[in-house]
């Protein structure tokens, strides 16, 4: 997480890409579409037991350069959820989802004994 101390160092319009860098460090990920747009984010999270880590703090801090490389805006988004859209969802995948039980009892009678299956008949001669 970015500590307010070194936004505070942050000034509009003077620092370059360099001096983010150097005194914010490598951004988390930059905008898919703009490299002028970078994103700090962290999260701090607190596990108790087998339950979910629950997010006790959370931070997005924006910074956009200008066509020359000079910081233009700077935006922190500190534990406003609303802004940053959180979606949480599941890679659909192909076939049923069953059960234990429905597994046992689906294959319940596909296996029965054949007498004119090949295990019987291996052994024995010709007639």
């Amino acid at each position: 997480m970015v500590e307010d101390f070194r936004l505070t160092e942050v000034q509009k319009g003077v620092d370059t890409e360099s001096d983010i860098l150097r005194k914010l460090g490598s951004p988390t990920t930059k905008a898919p579409f703009d490299d002028r747009i970078w994103y700090y984010m962290g999260q701090e999270t607190e596990k108790r037991g087998i339950l979910d880590p629950e997010v006790k703090k959370e931070r997005v801090v924006i910074v956009a350069f200008d066509d020359a490389g000079t910081v233009m805006d700077i935006q922190d988004i500190q534990g406003r959820r609303n802004e940053v859209p959180y979606v949480r969802r599941k890679t659909p995948t192909t076939g049923n989802e069953i059960t234990v039980m429905q597994q046992l009892l689906g294959n319940m009678g596909k296996f029965n004994k054949n007498e004119s299956s090949a295990v019987s008949t291996a052994g024995s001669g010709p007639p």
